[in-house]
């Protein structure tokens, strides 16, 4: 029997040892990604498809790269700090978690391209430069906690559910360590028949913890090149990473009527459902990049990223212990679930404009497009994906991510920038968008230079612990992340 929780932006799906194994919460989970980028371009709210000319392009449009008229460097940490507030049967919880990443390092090499003599130096192909960047493109760091009173039903119900879809416990299953561990049992119905019922009664405690780390990256190598100052075309690869690691412990406790001495007798009974998932995987894309100048004040961006094509490698274990008051106890697992499998993420498409006025500033504004109903996972021959991508297919949606910003240019050395972001949500139903605010400043001393930002995200979704049909409990998240960026960068 297995369980996986996603907490952040998808829905929680139970899964069986016994019938298809559900992986279709993890693909979206590495779908959503961001694209990797400097202080200055998270500055401005991620709208720098069109802007052209900073490290961001690597990692975002590489035709972006055509703009440099010299090579130049850059390192971007981050702070990231999480904090989920819960709501679950009527009680408020807080957990929170903070972590220090490498979030950017890029380098682009600036070559200009040689004309004859006596040809206009404006026109034709003018450079083609590259660039190679390290991104942190997802974060999994967060501890979340709900629990509460739940006086109608209990995780119980959950394991009798599955014993009476088998029609009886399964070997070694989730319901089989239930029924050791007297936290179900067979039941006679007035048909004559029986069936599998909880042993809990009354009002029955219930805290969930979950303790979540890892993230994505990639590493990006792209050229760009610059044609007359009006077009400019890029192309990249990316290679990425995946890390992902989540330990889970739901704890009820209350009392039970069990047998003692073939008795039924009521017992108080302390039980945890422990899961830890490990998965790591890679993968790689390609980006195609366009941005063109009507006019020297209006830049026009588009950019394609294909599919991420990964290969994944997931170890999920389960275990489960249950005390009673009389001093029984009883303990099986942890049991280890070990499967590898491929998937494929959805393509984006970005287009973008960039207004700028004069030596003030600029406007910048993007639109991405993801369908996340193509992700697709691929049967292996102990596993068959087709349940998983009937899921996808079900529960998620295409999406439209939008992206504003601005940067205004003080004097020769001072710049402040702002930013407004909405990621869609790829759920149909229990998720919102996740929006961030951003703001930052700049400063130019020379061939130096120092990029701050500061980013606020927040988003809501309502996950289940377990399910047992309408009357499944739900807990509702509200998710924030306050994010810092700081870049130091050089031109030479």
């Amino acid at each position: 029997m297995k369980i996986k929780y996603l907490l952040s932006v998808i829905a929680i799906v139970a899964i069986t040892k016994d019938s298809f194994a559900q992986y279709s919460q993890d693909a979206i989970r590495f779908s959503t990604f961001q694209t990797g980028s400097t202080s200055r371009i998270k500055g401005i709210g991620n709208a720098g498809t069109a802007i052209g000319g900073d490290l961001s392009s690597i990692s975002g449009n590489p035709a972006g790269l055509g703009f440099f008229t010299h090579s130049e460097a850059s390192i971007t940490p981050e702070f990231d700090g999480s904090k989920v507030n819960s709501t679950y049967l009527g009680q408020f919880n807080t957990d929170s978690k903070s972590n220090l990443n490498f979030s950017n390092a890029s380098v682009v090499i600036y070559q200009r391209l040689s004309t004859p003599k006596g040809r206009d130096k404006t026109k034709g192909w003018l450079s083609i430069n590259y660039g190679a960047a390290y991104s942190r493109t997802n974060n999994f760091y967060e501890n979340i906690t709900y629990g509460g009173k739940n006086p109608t039903n209990s995780i119980g119900d959950y394991y009798a559910g599955i014993a009476n879809a088998n029609g009886q416990v399964s070997d070694g299953g989730l319901d089989d360590w239930a029924y050791q561990q007297n936290l179900i049992d067979s039941y006679a119905t007035t048909g004559g028949g029986s069936e599998y019922r909880r042993n809990a009664f009354g009002t029955v405690n219930q805290l969930s913890n979950t303790i979540r780390t890892g993230g994505q990256s990639e590493v990006n190598l792209a050229f760009g090149a610059n044609y007359s100052n009006k077009l400019y075309f890029g192309l990249g690869v990316s290679f990425s990473d995946i890390r992902y690691n989540s330990y889970n412990v739901f704890n009820e406790t209350g009392t039970a009527n069990i047998l003692v001495n073939n008795v039924g007798t009521d017992v108080g009974f302390n039980s945890n459902f422990i899961q830890d998932q490990v998965t790591k995987g890679s993968g790689a894309n390609v980006k195609l990049g366009v941005i063109y100048k009507p006019v020297n004040a209006l830049r026009l961006g588009f950019t394609f990223t294909s599919p991420t094509y990964y290969t994944i490698d997931d170890s999920y274990s389960e275990g489960l212990n249950t005390n009673f008051a009389n001093n029984s106890g009883f303990k099986n697992g942890p049991v280890e679930y070990p499967l590898s499998y491929n998937m494929r993420t959805p393509l984006k498409l970005t287009g973008g404009a960039a207004i700028f006025i004069g030596k003030y500033g600029f406007i910048s504004g993007d639109v991405d497009y993801i369908d996340y109903t193509t992700t697709h996972i691929s049967s292996t021959d102990s596993y068959s994906a087709d349940f998983d991508n009937g899921n996808i297919k079900a529960l998620y949606r295409s999406t439209i991510n939008a992206h504003i910003g601005a940067e205004a240019r003080l004097n020769s050395m001072f710049y402040l920038r702002g930013g407004y972001g909405i990621q869609g949500s790829p759920l149909k139903t229990n998720g919102s968008d996740i929006k961030t605010i951003s703001g930052g400043v700049g400063v130019r001393f020379g061939n130096y230079y120092v990029d701050a930002t500061y980013a606020h995200l927040s988003g809501n979704q309502t996950v289940y612990p377990y399910e047992i049909g309408t009357g499944s409990p739900g807990a509702d998240l509200k998710k924030t992340n306050n994010n810092a960026f700081l870049t130091l960068g050089y031109a030479f």
